[in-house]
C-alpha cells in the first residue's frame, strides 16, 4: 500500500478554480488501475489550504498516477501554477506490531 497526502495553499482567489478541478482529478483518478482512494479537502479556517489524501495499491500504481496526462496537464500544469506552496508526503504504513 502507498499513501500520499498533498498540500496545497492556493494563491489569493484561486481556491474556486482549483477546487472544480481536483474534483475532476478525483473522478479520473479513481479510475485508474491501483487507486483505492482519491479524496480533496478545503481546510474550515483557511479556505486557501487544500488537502488530498490518495491511496494507491503500490508504489508502482501511484508512479503510474504521476505519468498519466490528466495529472501532468491539470495538477502539474495548472493547479501548481495556481498555487503559492505544495508539499507531498509519501508515507507507508509501518508493520503490524503483534502483542
Amino acid at each position: 500500500m502507498s499513501y500520499v497526502v498533498a498540500r496545497y495553499r492556493t494563491e489569493e482567489g484561486e481556491e474556486n478554480t482549483v477546487l472544480p478541478l481536483l474534483d475532476t482529478m478525483t473522478a479520473v483518478s479513481g479510475q485508474e488501475p491501483g487507486n483505492l482512494a482519491h479524496r480533496v479537502h478545503q481546510g474550515t479556517e483557511d479556505p486557501r489550504t487544500i488537502v488530498l489524501y490518495e491511496e494507491y495499491f503500490s508504489e508502482a500504481d501511484f508512479t503510474a498516477h504521476r505519468a498519466t496526462p490528466h495529472f501532468q496537464d491539470t495538477v502539474l500544469g495548472t493547479v501548481v501554477p495556481l498555487s503559492e506552496s505544495r508539499d507531498v508526503l509519501r508515507r507507508a504504513p509501518r508493520p503490524e506490531v503483534r502483542a
